[in-house]
C-alpha cells in the first residue's frame, strides 16, 4: 500500500552504481527518503543483514502508516516503486 504516510529509508553504500541510479531517481523525483550508508554505519548494516539476511544494496524498507514494514530490493524495483509513489502524491 502506498500512502503519503509511508517512511522510506534506502540501504545503499558508496560505489554502487545501483544505489546511484535509485538516488538519482529520488532527487528528480523530489521525494523525501531517509539514506543509510551500510559502510558507514553497523546500525544500518546489522538492520539490513537482519532483515534481508543479506547486505546487497540497495533496499528500500517501506515503513507504512499501520506500522507494516516491507523490504523492497533491486533497483529497478525500487524506482518503479518510488514513479508510483510521486504520481500518487
Amino acid at each position: 500500500m502506498m500512502t503519503a504516510d509511508n517512511v522510506l529509508t534506502l540501504y545503499a553504500r558508496g560505489g554502487c552504481w545501483y544505489c546511484h541510479s535509485v538516488l538519482r531517481a529520488i532527487e528528480r523525483l523530489g521525494l523525501d527518503v531517509e539514506v543509510r550508508n551500510i559502510w558507514e554505519s553497523e546500525e544500518a548494516a546489522r538492520e539490513l543483514l537482519q532483515a534481508t539476511g543479506r547486505l546487497t544494496v540497495p533496499v528500500l524498507r517501506i515503513h507504512d502508516a499501520g506500522g507494516d514494514i516491507r523490504w523492497l530490493p533491486e533497483s529497478a524495483d525500487i524506482i518503479r516503486y518510488l514513479e508510483a509513489r510521486a504520481v500518487g502524491d
